[in-house]
């Protein structure tokens, strides 16, 4: 008997009874002092925000240790970056130009390059090691970073064709246009929200809606007057033109019937959409997932594929 009592209170000490439901994890207080704070969440820790913590400042601070010279640069710049921004940096259809412009700022249209108008070289580091290329952002190692660097540099005649960058002298290399920035004087503000002398909402009405796409062919009077354009349309201008109106990475081009009835036959536009929300890599080519613009709703990207599929049959 008191075996058998000892044995069930064992039992019970070490949880074997009824399944309990795990409590919550507690919430930190709301703090209503804190500006954005809502109860909810736990801190970054040191490894998360370094993960991310990779941005360069115009001293050269967080730059990582390697080097890269122009001739290299020019290598994988004709390897990676020709195809969209010109092998002498002139810009490939609607692509940037990183290239020239110097003197054009004060001009109606200003060509903002790297040469003419970037303030610092960390600025034009940054961007690469965090953006390109295009379809596989983030892939270039440190030393390829500075060798593509150098050689934009020297498209814009900052350094010679024997110059070789690194996280020593990178800082020292000055663009022409960094003294026309200045800090913006403009303090900081944190107003209240007005709540007193309201206007009635029901007194406000609309008097007229400008379209939500506009070409640019025609004025917003005479778009709003036309029938409804494309629900993609306004999605494949803004966004997909860039690589499809020029065949970008294999991208097939609008109106390129061929190409795109060849995609047709497997699986449909069902299935294009699917490749254009989740990206797709194939010997024709790579597509990023929403062509890079993560932003963009599924019924936006499905559209856009609708739209170019039409336009191409």
């Amino acid at each position: 008997m008191y075996r058998f009592l000892s044995a069930a209170l064992v039992l019970l000490v070490m949880g074997c009874g009824a399944p309990q439901e795990a409590a919550e994890p507690a919430r930190p207080a709301y703090d209503g002092t804190r500006v954005g704070h809502f109860g909810y969440g736990t801190p970054a820790s040191a490894e998360q925000i370094a993960g991310w913590d990779i941005d360069i400042r115009p001293d050269g601070m967080g730059l990582p240790e390697g080097s890269g010279s122009v001739e290299d640069g020019e290598w994988l710049y004709e390897e990676q970056c020709a195809e969209c921004h010109g092998s002498f940096g002139e810009g490939v259809g609607r692509f940037p130009v990183l290239s020239g412009g110097e003197g054009t700022l004060t001009d109606v249209r200003p060509s903002k390059t790297v040469g003419s108008y970037w303030p610092y070289t960390s600025t034009l580091y940054d961007y690469i090691r965090r953006t390109m290329p295009f379809t596989q952002p983030e892939s270039l190692t440190a030393d390829e970073t500075y060798a593509v660097t150098a050689y934009v540099l020297y498209l814009n005649d900052l350094v010679d064709d024997d110059f070789a960058l690194t996280h020593e002298n990178l800082a020292s290399i000055r663009l022409p246009n960094e003294g026309n920035f200045v800090p913006d004087p403009r303090p900081d503000v944190s107003n209240s929200r007005c709540m007193a002398d309201c206007r009635d909402a029901a007194s406000i009405t609309v008097l007229s809606e400008v379209p939500t796409y506009v070409p640019a062919s025609m004025t917003i009077a005479e778009a709003a007057e036309a029938e409804p354009a494309h629900p993609g349309a306004a999605t494949y201008d803004q966004y997909c033109s860039i690589c499809h109106d020029i065949g970008v990475a294999g991208a097939p081009k609008i109106g390129d019937a061929a190409a795109w009835t060849a995609r047709l036959e497997h699986g449909g536009i069902a299935s294009l959409g699917t490749n254009a929300i989740k990206g797709i890599a194939s010997e024709a080519g790579v597509m990023p997932p929403k062509g890079g613009f993560a932003h963009l709703s599924d019924d936006e990207v499905t559209a856009a594929v609708a739209y170019l599929v039409e336009g191409s049959q």
